[in-house]
């Protein structure tokens, strides 16, 4: 690679220098490592500065003058590649007296990479040097990772929708259940009321047993979601399946539809009368 490539592409310099033109034209041997290698082999990004690779066991030593970042060039799915970075043109490699990469990408960094007016661009200031240069291949770093991530993207939108209905349907679920076990006691209410019981007493009754009926299900749903969650490690990248706030905002709202289920049955038994109350049984 020739100096500012890593740069173009956003990847960090972790330790040391990128590549100079003085290095290529030199052709000094020199190299650069990704931050993976630098750690398997000296542990930490800067103890791999200064220190010598080559690329076969009859290659020239070559210093290391930096480590950059990792990039999952095989896709975010797969763990980072383990890289070494040579300059454009280098003596005695693989060997070979001399090497030079004739087939040449450029990388460029705008924030109007993609349009078609900066396409005309490019094109304008590579035929001002060579009329007869073609610029094939031309594609974005979104292009690359949307492709990358195509399969999982789907499978993900697929879950989405269905975790969703399940949601959805767990909320129906719950509401219709517990409203029903309430409206089933409305005799009990009317008792309780002709005994003297208040109504935000009762009404703080049945919220209580709702909101305990749903923590029980909450528990055993959060268990079972632990335990299913570790078939979607193939699916994520850099994060955990073990959400804390994702699973917390589940339980959150699945108890605020109980809590909702209880207080309206609830409430409206215990605006009756409690002899209309009793005479509905």
């Amino acid at each position: 690679m020739s100096p500012g490539f890593e740069a173009a592409l956003g990847n960090p310099l972790l330790a040391g220098r990128d590549f100079t033109w003085t290095d290529i034209w030199q052709f000094r041997p020199v190299a650069i490592l990704s931050e993976n290698v630098a750690k398997e082999y000296w542990g930490s990004a800067a103890g791999a500065i200064g220190k010598q690779v080559r690329e076969g066991n009859a290659g020239l030593w070559r210093e290391v003058v930096g480590v950059v970042g990792n990039v999952r060039d095989d896709g975010v799915e797969k763990p980072a590649s383990t890289s070494v970075y040579w300059p454009i043109m280098v003596k005695q490699f693989w060997g070979q007296e001399f090497q030079l990469r004739r087939t040449v990408r450029y990388v460029v960094r705008s924030s109007r990479t993609g349009s078609a007016g900066f396409m005309g661009e490019i094109r304008q200031a590579v035929w001002s040097v060579n009329p007869e240069v073609p610029i094939a291949g031309a594609r974005t770093m979104e292009d690359f990772y949307t492709k990358s991530m195509a399969r999982t993207s789907f499978a993900l939108v697929m879950l989405g929708v269905a975790g969703a209905m399940a949601l959805l349907l767990g909320l129906i679920g719950i509401y219709g259940v517990i409203s029903y076990a309430v409206s089933q006691r409305t005799r009990e209410i009317g008792i309780r009321m002709a005994l003297g019981a208040q109504q935000q007493s009762l009404t703080r009754m049945f919220i209580g047993h709702g909101l305990r009926l749903a923590a029980v299900g909450v528990a055993c749903g959060l268990g079972a979601a632990f335990g299913l969650a570790r078939a979607m490690k193939a699916l994520v990248f850099g994060i955990s399946t073990a959400d804390p706030g994702t699973y917390a905002a589940v339980a959150v709202v699945l108890a605020g539809a109980a809590a909702l289920a209880a207080y309206l049955p609830s409430r409206r038994a215990t605006s009756v009368d409690p002899v209309e109350a009793l005479r509905a049984e």
